[in-house]
């Protein structure tokens, strides 16, 4: 972003595509001037083993990557789940960002279970600790909250397997974080 030769900066991930609605969204707000925001967000539509999920906590999961570097940028300290910010107003953008996250359901399993280790490490170091209420109601929660309460069920199979995988993350973190708190190795 420092050494860009615009100060707009549209920031997007190898497995991340610009619909067609989005790049004409884009496209105006450049046309513009980009003069009602400091940032943009987008919708980012992500496919699941073969289907795009519609609903649930997977969509439309806003994402700020359109934005002014003189304004913002990529702020925090995590390693990951990292999030760009600005400073003025953020605007929503129409259109979906597209997102390939996984190849196959073992290749986001582990991916799931390293992002899990490093969320306990980082909510570790920030003296975050675990509770057995925390291990029982949390993955539970996450579950409802997309399944049910966020319409997730309306993808089928497709939106169970997420919502249960999403769960266990959830479940795999605080059992980490508990390892943290009483001195033992995370592997």
């Amino acid at each position: 972003i420092e050494q860009a030769a615009h100060d707009w900066v549209l920031c997007l991930d190898a497995d991340e595509r610009v619909s067609p609605e989005l790049r004409v969204a884009i496209e105006a707000a450049r046309d513009r001037g980009f003069a009602d925001a400091a940032g943009y967000r987008f919708a980012r539509l992500s496919e699941y083993l073969g289907k795009f999920l519609r609903h649930g906590n997977a969509y439309p999961d806003r994402v700020l990557r359109l934005f002014d570097r003189r304004r913002g940028g990529w702020r925090g300290d995590r390693e990951i789940h990292e999030a760009a910010s600005v400073d003025g107003a953020v605007t929503t953008l129409p259109g979906d960002l597209i997102h390939y996250p996984y190849r196959t359901l073992g290749q986001q399993l582990a991916k799931t279970q390293r992002y899990a280790r490093m969320m306990a490490e980082h909510e570790f170091a920030r003296g975050k600790r675990a509770s057995l209420a925390k291990l029982i109601f949390s993955p539970a929660w996450r579950f409802w909250r997309g399944y049910v309460f966020r319409l997730g069920f309306l993808d089928g199979w497709h939106g169970l397997i997420y919502a249960y995988v999403r769960a266990n993350y959830v479940r795999q973190k605080t059992i980490m974080l508990w390892l943290l708190q009483n001195g033992r190795k995370v592997e």
